[in-house]
């Protein structure tokens, strides 16, 4: 089978606007989560998340192009420039028809879906920009990014709301698997953050008031946030053509549908996926190093994946470092999957775990060392992320440590 590698990184969350601060971040167990300053914040009920702080959209594109970017587009945009640049590639008309771009989200342009339709039923004007449109579909992320760096490849965008993401990337490497490509930009944003937004998820009464605390006893839900990240996935051949340094091998994806109900978790279409990504892999059970958990911080996900993990661990599973960044990064919904990718990258090449924060009461039933509040050193080779999204969508990726 075509092995495939990770050569760039990049990202802009609530962490850090590069990957190094996002790591430094990670490794001091940072929690970003925060009041809110959304237009209207003092009608919600729920009046935190992690926003990222200090972007300046004028400092990254000009005038004319912002008007054609909702905030989830900038963020990809930021972040994929980053990635190309960290992974050296010089995309030239040849290498364009072989590589492409493959983004997940959630809401798309929710930001502009918001601002419009503020001014249409709130304010009650007739007309829109002429660009709303293409800022707000799901796949304007996806064909910025293509623009940009000229991917005539193959390109589109997954929406399968908190694991999009993963099934993004997931698809990335099938993709490149097939010789479809040589290389191929993949990962995710999401910028929910409006009012919008966070008034629709408040109606779902999952929401935390104060913090995230996942897998601890007295968790009260979960906490937004907005980011997200792009990787340069390639082909191992490709790779070592052009001598590019690896980050890591994406060994392995599975995915499952739980077929159940549209809100509520089962624990076999976790465990079927995750023993999928881990057979694709060809990894044992007791060789993963590092589980980055779904981790909501909700009483029913914390609960089903803890019993979902050890039925795929087994005895190992109260021994594997597991934690969940969304307590310092918040949910970033289709965002989400490919910022805790960073996290595996960060066990992989440093040997750093970085911690679940918040953390004050442990649970019995989860039954997991899942790291609490501060970084860990630990020797990973393997590393397992998991997504979970509502509607029983499960989406698990596997990465190895490059020697």
């Amino acid at each position: 089978m075509t092995r495939i590698v990770i050569t760039g990184a990049g990202t802009l969350n609530p962490l850090g606007a590069n990957l190094a601060d996002t790591w430094s971040a990670f490794s001091a167990g940072t929690c970003a989560i925060g009041p809110l300053t959304c237009r209207d914040v003092e009608r919600l009920s729920v009046q935190i998340g992690a926003e990222i702080r200090g972007f300046v959209p004028e400092d990254h594109f000009p005038r004319t192009a912002i008007s054609l970017l909702d905030r989830f587009s900038q963020i990809a945009l930021v972040a994929a420039r980053q990635a190309v640049a960290q992974s050296g590639l010089e995309i030239d008309e040849a290498l364009g028809l072989r590589a492409g771009v493959v983004l997940g989200t959630a809401g798309g342009g929710n930001t502009t879906v918001d601002d419009n339709y503020r001014a249409v039923y709130g304010e009650g004007k007739n007309r829109v920009h002429p660009f709303v449109v293409p800022r707000l579909m799901h796949n304007a992320a996806t064909s910025q990014l293509a623009m940009e760096f000229g991917l005539k490849g193959p390109s589109f965008t997954v929406s399968t709301a908190c694991a999009s993401s993963n099934h993004a990337m997931g698809q990335a490497l099938q993709l490149l698997r097939s010789g479809a490509a040589d290389v191929m930009l993949t990962g995710r944003s999401e910028a929910m953050l409006c009012f919008g937004g966070i008034k629709a998820w408040e109606g779902l009464r999952v929401m935390a008031r104060d913090t995230c605390r996942p897998f601890s006893r007295n968790r009260s839900g979960m906490v937004q946030g907005e980011g997200g990240a792009v990787f340069v996935f390639e082909t191992l051949e490709h790779a070592h053509a052009r001598n590019a340094t690896i980050l890591a091998e994406v060994a392995g994806f599975g995915m499952s549908s739980d077929a159940g109900d549209i809100v509520m978790p089962d624990v076999d279409g976790p465990v079927r996926a995750m023993r999928a990504a881990l057979a694709d892999a060809k990894v044992a059970p007791e060789d993963v190093g590092y589980v980055n958990a779904h981790g909501t911080g909700t009483a029913a996900n914390d609960r089903i994946e803890a019993q979902a993990l050890h039925l795929v661990l087994g005895a190992h599973a109260g021994r594997v470092p597991v934690s969940s960044t969304k307590s310092m990064h918040g949910h970033l919904i289709g965002g989400t999957s490919a910022v805790e990718l960073l996290a595996c990258l960060l066990a992989l090449q440093d040997g750093t775990i970085a911690p679940t924060v918040n953390h004050t009461e442990t649970d019995p039933e989860i039954a997991l060392d899942i790291v609490p509040n501060t970084a860990r050193k630990a020797d990973v080779s393997v590393a397992m992320t998991n997504a979970f999204a509502f509607g029983g969508l499960n989406a698990v990726l596997v990465l190895k440590r490059w020697i």
